[in-house]
């Protein structure tokens, strides 16, 4: 089931590549920093992934401003998911879900998506220090990206 507005956040720890070594991330203790938003995409190296995701690091400024960490989250490897930000100068810390889980968890994972079984949505959550969900938007058009100003507007209180 997918969290609403008010709800408490799904926790889970997924994996990333940090110079060359697999390191998890687990968003409970990021939520001890600060707020987090993470946005779940389909494919990397897709072209409407790409943009949305430099456009994000484009944006990074903005949210660290409002103490925000930023995570992309897809079920692409974490050694593609390295390729393509290197590729891309993507500067979103990107987080493997290849098993599922966190997609699964977060209700935003297509049962099919161009042949394809299990493919994260397009989706975005802002979730505050404590937990609690401020921002949820799921959609079920893989090419629709998420609305960044609410996301902002959300973080801003």
């Amino acid at each position: 089931m997918t969290p609403k507005v008010g709800d408490n956040a799904p926790m889970f720890t997924l994996k990333t590549l940090k110079s060359g070594k697999l390191i998890d991330v687990n968003i409970a203790e990021e939520l001890e920093k600060r707020s987090v938003v993470l946005l779940f995409f389909p494919f990397a190296f897709s072209s409407v992934c790409t943009k949305e995701l430099c456009d994000m690091s484009d944006m990074m400024s903005e949210y660290t401003s409002l103490d925000a960490e930023v995570f992309g989250i897809s079920v692409d490897s974490p050694f593609a998911l390295d390729a393509f930000a290197r590729a891309n100068r993507i500067s979103v810390t990107l987080l493997s879900d290849f098993n599922k889980e966190v997609s699964t968890k977060y209700g935003v994972i297509f049962k099919e998506l161009l042949g394809m079984k299990g493919v994260s949505k397009r989706a975005a959550f802002a979730i505050d220090s404590g937990g609690f969900v401020r921002y949820a938007e799921s959609s079920d058009d893989p090419v629709k990206v998420p609305d960044f100003a609410k996301i902002e507007a959300a973080l801003r209180g």
